[in-house]
């Protein structure tokens, strides 16, 4: 729900946005670098090892995310601008949803992933148990366990395959994301930046006078 003089998104919202966006980013680097260490003898180790903090960072994203969207729908938050044009907020609306939908979306394929057990790569059974941060051992998906190869093989491939999908589907996001939140505080020259990065102000909007000169509001 949004409430009618919000200006700036509460604590709360902003520290679940630059904490999920920040380990998004470490994710998708990290993600990259392990499909091509882990065939490699010399790196397989150090990916391994990362493979674990992956998988425990992703699931987190997963936490946070589901903490992120009921926050959303049960606390006030910031109206878009008044000047925006009507397709300009559906746009980000929009993008918003997309948003979500990946945040959601790419840690549960890859949970997906390794709860097939299979290691899609070599096309070979992998069993590797996931360690949240080394402290608890966090289940798997049920129903794969005893499914047969094939099955498991299918699960794993299409589950990899969409969760690389939605890395990329990510980065695009993010950088519209970014763009259009630049866009809103050097041209636009509103609070839509400013209302989710506490350390920035608004920078002071031209108004036009009758001398046609500009001056700033």
């Amino acid at each position: 729900m949004a409430a009618v003089g919000t200006s700036r998104y509460s604590m709360v919202s902003i520290v679940l946005h630059w904490a999920i966006a920040l380990a998004i980013a470490w994710m998708i680097w990290v993600g990259w670098w392990m499909t091509d260490a882990i065939q490699d003898p010399a790196q397989a180790s150090a990916a391994f090892r990362n493979y674990q903090l992956h998988k425990s960072v992703g699931l987190t994203i997963l936490v946070l995310s589901v903490i992120r969207l009921i926050w959303r729908f049960t606390h006030s938050f910031p109206p878009l601008p008044t000047h925006m044009p009507a397709w300009e907020k559906a746009a980000a609306r929009a993008s918003h949803l997309l948003l979500y939908g990946v945040m959601l979306a790419m840690p549960l394929t890859g949970w997906l992933y390794v709860s097939a057990g299979w290691n899609s790569a070599m096309n070979m059974p992998f069993a590797a148990p996931t360690i949240w941060f080394g402290q608890f051992e966090w289940p798997h998906m049920p129903g794969l366990a005893d499914a047969s190869d094939a099955t498991r093989g299918a699960v794993a491939g299409a589950a990899m395959s969409v969760h690389a999908k939605l890395a990329w589907g990510a980065i695009a996001l993010v950088a519209l994301h970014a763009a259009a939140a630049l866009k809103h505080h050097f041209f636009d020259r509103d609070s839509v930046l400013a209302s989710m990065l506490p350390i920035i102000r608004p920078l002071r909007r031209r108004t036009a006078v009758a001398d046609g000169r500009d001056t700033r509001s």
